[in-house]
């Protein structure tokens, strides 16, 4: 069957081929001159040359490395160690446990019955308000589902799962199933803003080195960049020295002679270094782990 000419032309008039925008002769120049990056490296270099030429501030640039590593971060990477976990114990009396609620002001904690191992849920310090006003005040009945994840979560993958389910905290437990730590959104989110602090965030030395589980190499630590070389010595048992600094992170960008990338690692001395969070100015958070001979040297 012959189609008529006239419905062939309407047919045509109503569609429009698809043209790409139109690129000036310098766009087109610029882009055989300087191809878009083909990988990851390339384009965070990019990103520091639009800093150093003040297209970006230090602040933005340090968020979108932070974004980059977290797609990179594991949840054992960040989280709260067991042995440093506030928990509340269900199994013993309130009175007990009240001063912790109020001396921490932490907004959540992870609820045990009896063992650090037997996470029964998730408590609000805002519930905790009822006790003071209701004498028939049960604990157990405040307690919401806990979540659980592997130690193997990627940061980006619980971000996006804390988002989609309204949840702030979660156990974090090994292979085995027994609880290895605790993470919150705030620990995810300080990994591409920085530090959150709040009122309650008092800074303790002994806050500033937390041991971690074990990588590949060895025994590690996360350790804050303002902890004193000598403390960072006596933890670890090494010898690192800098006479014109006294912190770790001084005693890091001396070495290297620059202030490194939020991501990089490296070594200096007996012990490999990953810096954990970072901006154009200064180091924050590291993950510190020793070499094998250096572990070997320690443990005889």
């Amino acid at each position: 069957m012959q189609e008529h000419p006239s419905s062939v032309r309407s047919f045509d008039a109503s569609v429009k081929p698809h043209r790409p925008p139109h690129r000036s002769l310098f766009e087109r120049l610029t882009a055989l001159i300087s191809p878009e990056p083909d990988n990851r490296a390339e384009l965070l270099d990019i990103l520091h040359d639009a800093h150093e030429r003040k297209l970006i501030d230090a602040d933005a640039l340090s968020m979108i490395e932070g974004v980059f590593q977290v797609s990179d971060l594991s949840a054992r990477d960040i989280m709260v160690p067991r042995p440093q976990m506030d928990v509340i114990d269900i199994a013993t009396p309130i009175e007990e446990w009240m001063p912790l609620v109020q001396k921490t002001g932490h907004s959540r904690f992870p609820v045990v019955d009896g063992d650090r191992d037997k996470v029964v849920g998730t408590l609000l310090a805002k519930d905790l308000l009822r006790y003071y006003a209701d004498e028939s005040f049960d604990v157990r009945h405040m307690v919401r589902p806990a979540v659980f994840i592997p130690e193997s979560k990627r940061l980006n993958v619980l971000l996006r799962d804390f988002r989609a389910n309204r949840n702030h905290m979660a156990v974090v437990v090994d292979e085995y199933g027994a609880v290895a730590g605790l993470i919150t959104i705030e620990d995810v989110l300080e990994q591409i803003v920085g530090d959150i602090e709040d009122e309650f965030d008092i800074d303790k030395e002994d806050d500033n080195i937390l041991r971690v589980r074990d990588g590949v190499r060895g025994p590690r630590w996360r350790v804050h960049a303002i902890t004193e070389i000598e403390q960072f010595n006596e933890a670890l048992g090494t010898g690192l020295a800098e006479d014109a600094v006294d912190t770790v992170g001084g005693l890091v960008v001396t070495r290297l002679g620059r202030v490194p990338h939020k991501g990089e690692e490296f070594e200096i001395g007996p012990l490999h270094f990953q810096v954990l969070r970072a901006d154009a100015r200064r180091v924050h958070m590291l993950l510190v782990e020793k070499l094998p001979a250096a572990a070997e040297a320690t443990a005889a």
